[in-house]
């Protein structure tokens, strides 16, 4: 420093050998409060000036020019100065040596600004010099930070203290840099614009945990209390570290879902929220939220979160899974295929969870598919049996959904082994029953004669029928069925059966005539025991019911909801039972009194076998009159009455099959057009436990004139003790 001042008067000399008026002092210097500062400053004027009385000079504050009326720093022939410098300035130079240099001690803020010199040779030779030196006035030190700080790069932090105080010298102290990575420190003395400078320079490599982090400077003057602190915040500039978002999660349809996305940098990244390569969101913040209403399937996917602010780009990704029950599944068409082909049926949906395909046929498990969303159902060599609906049935933890088709299988007929001819009274009986899709046509051929048979003649009775895939066709024969001289059967029937798939035509079987008189004698025998027990039965419920008593009128209803019995006055005029005839049997209204429907439907069945079997029911009327037992049909009937009345159904099923040879299918195509028919299938209706239409045909008891006979004989026996 006082170097300088030395080398002012030289330097003034040489650059301003030919000037007039001229001044060197620094353009400007600084100072901490409270301290002082000097002002290094020389000055020359013309070479033809000799002062007489020495040289003066004044300083001045704001203003160079006396007409102004600045205020005064410094006089050096009076002691008049403004009051804001009273006691703190000292011309430190020699005015005569044309040095100006100014001390300004104790200073304070109110203290900065520019300081002007006016010189003062003698007589009218006095000049107000305009350059001046600016005065900072500083309550902390400098520290000069660049203007960008990189996270990993190194960074130089510089804090500097003026030193123009020849009475104290400074010292600096860097603060709080503990946490600081291998940090370095120097410092260095400094010359700018003749004036001093004390500078310390931190190094060191900041990170991004040391963005926002306080770093201090202090100056101090030793063996004085004046310190002087300045604190900073790192603005550390750092790329993207980290992208927070939502685990991945699972929605269920239809519902709402919000995605969140933070991400730490500096300076605050472009956030933006991608669907693939689609963009649904942006916005420059620390944070984003994207927001999901009404979820569908569409929406489950990949979500990606991007930050970027210019030092770098991160991004995160998370999976949104869409829950929903399985959709509709789909299927192939309804189909039509020819016996013996393969195919394949398809079974296609979607479902979150993959849902499980369950094939079902009619209701019943073919196949099962775990956690796919397609199924195969292979059906090779396809028979008549695989024929009907096939459901595919998608199921999740979410719901069920299902499609269905229907498979047709079309094929050749085929014979059934029902089919045969049956000696019968009044000949032969063939029936012929055979299934194919389309359905089969039959027709029966007489070899013999060289006739076809398909449709009902002068001489020959045919029947058809078709159920479904199923036709029945029957013919009565005249022939009696005799066995020819070679021992084979006298009559040839064939059956032909034929659809657009094929035909097939086949001889058949005659029944033997000695199984037809066994089944007359097991009938008689049968028919015989079931009366047996049946007059038994009556004689035992006409005792129990006289001891009963209840009300004649009231309807009873037994364990057994199949079977219900009509209230009946016990009076003997309406005890008294109608004799069954013709005219009566073919009546529709027609119900036998106190008995019910049932029954008379039961007796107008065993009319319809045989008119030869009027004489059973006129002597059972006969009985029924006779007998005490009438009640068995009141409302008081008990168990044994119950038992009494199934009894009395089973040997309806003896006398009713007359052609018991027959099958159902027979019977039924026997009946078919007739009013029984109906009566049949109700019957079988109303009495389940004993199936009359099945039990009689099951049976195959013959019931003949013999039966007849017998039946009579036993009751003629029985009434006269009665």
């Amino acid at each position: 420093m006082w170097c300088l001042e030395l080398l002012l008067p030289l330097l003034l000399i040489i650059h301003n050998a030919s000037s007039q008026w001229n001044i060197w002092l620094p353009r400007d210097i600084s100072a901490m409060t409270n301290s002082c500062v000097v002002i290094p400053c020389s000055f020359m004027y013309p070479s033809g000036i000799r002062p007489v009385k020495g040289i003066h000079g004044i300083w001045y504050f704001g203003q160079p020019y006396p007409q102004l009326f600045p205020p005064v720093v410094f006089k050096s022939l009076t002691d008049v100065v403004h009051e804001s410098f009273k006691g703190r300035t000292k011309l430190l130079g020699d005015l005569n040596q044309r040095n100006c240099t100014l001390l300004i001690g104790n200073i304070g803020a109110e203290h900065s600004g520019r300081y002007y010199f006016r010189a003062d040779v003698g007589g009218a030779n006095k000049y107000s010099y305009p350059d001046f030196t600016e005065l900072k006035v500083l309550d902390q030190p400098n520290i000069d930070i660049p203007e960008e700080i990189v996270s990993d790069e190194s960074l130089e932090l510089t804090c500097y203290a003026p030193d123009n105080c020849p009475d104290m010298t400074p010292e600096i102290q860097w603060m709080y840099t503990d946490y600081l990575p291998d940090p370095e420190f120097s410092s260095e003395n400094l010359e700018e614009s003749n004036t001093a400078v004390l500078s310390n320079t931190l190094t060191f490599t900041p990170r991004p945990m040391h963005n926002g982090q306080l770093l201090g400077c202090r100056v101090y003057y030793p063996n004085t209390t004046l310190v002087y602190e300045r604190l900073i915040s790192l603005d550390v500039k750092y790329p993207p570290r980290s992208v927070w978002v939502n685990v991945s999660s699972e929605v269920m349809e239809g519902s709402s879902v919000t995605l969140h996305c933070e991400v730490d940098s500096n300076p605050p990244p472009r956030i933006s929220w991608m669907f693939g390569e689609e963009e649904l969101l942006w916005d420059t913040a620390s944070n984003i939220s994207l927001s999901l209403d009404d979820v569908t399937p569409a929406n489950e996917g990949i979500y990606t979160c991007v930050g970027d602010n210019g030092y770098g780009i991160m991004n995160t990704s998370m999976y949104l899974a869409v829950k929903y029950p399985p959709h509709e599944p789909v299927v192939n068409d309804s189909m039509t295929v020819l016996e013996g082909t393969s195919l394949a049926l398809h079974c296609s949906t979607q479902g979150s969870p993959a849902p499980t395909l369950t094939w079902l046929k009619d209701g019943e498990l073919v196949g099962t598919i775990t956690a796919d969303e397609l199924s195969v159902l292979q059906i090779v060599e396809i028979t008549p049996h695989e024929d009907g609906q096939y459901r595919c049935l998608a199921e999740n933890e979410h719901g069920r959904a299902s499609s269905s088709l229907n498979i047709t299988v079309e094929y050749a007929p085929v014979l059934l082994e029902e089919s045969k001819c049956t000696v019968v009274r009044e000949g032969v009986q063939c029936v012929c029953i055979a299934t194919g899709n389309p359905e089969p046509i039959i027709e029966f051929y007489l070899p013999d004669l060289n006739v076809t048979i398909n449709e009902t003649d002068g001489r020959y009775n045919f029947y058809t029928h078709t159920d479904g895939h199923t036709s029945t066709a029957m013919i009565k024969l005249r022939e009696k069925g005799e066995r020819a001289d070679n021992g084979g059967p006298a009559v040839n029937v064939h059956c032909s059966m034929h659809n657009i798939y094929g035909r097939e035509s086949i001889l058949l079987e005659l029944q033997q005539e000695k199984k037809y008189m066994m089944a007359v004698i097991v009938g008689t025998i049968g028919g015989v025991a079931v009366i047996a027990f049946i007059i038994a039965a009556v004689r035992y419920v006409g005792h129990n019911n006289k001891k009963e008593n209840g009300n004649p009128r009231q309807d009873v209803v037994l364990e057994n909801p199949a079977l219900y019995y009509s209230a009946v006055k016990k009076d003997k005029q309406n005890l008294r039972k109608k004799v069954v005839r013709h005219d009566d049997v073919n009546n529709d209204g027609y119900e036998y009194r106190g008995v019910g429907r049932p029954f008379s439907e039961c007796l107008a069945l065993t009319y319809l076998c045989n008119d030869s079997m009027r004489a059973h029911f006129i002597l059972w009327n006969e009985v029924i009159k006779q007998s005490p037992t009438s009640s068995l049909i009141t409302p008081t009937m008990t168990f044994q009455k119950h038992c009494f009345s199934l009894a009395f159904i089973a040997s309806l099923r003896f006398s009713v099959c007359f052609f018991s040879p027959l099958t159902l299918a027979q019977l039924k195509t026997e009946l078919l057009g007739s009013k029984f028919n109906s009566i049949l299938e109700e019957t079988t209706v109303r009495f389940p436990n004993t199936s009359l239409s099945d039990r009689c045909i099951s049976s195959h008891i013959s019931f003949s004139s013999v039966h007849c006979r017998l039946f009579l004989n036993l009751l003629s026996a029985w009434l006269p003790h009665r």
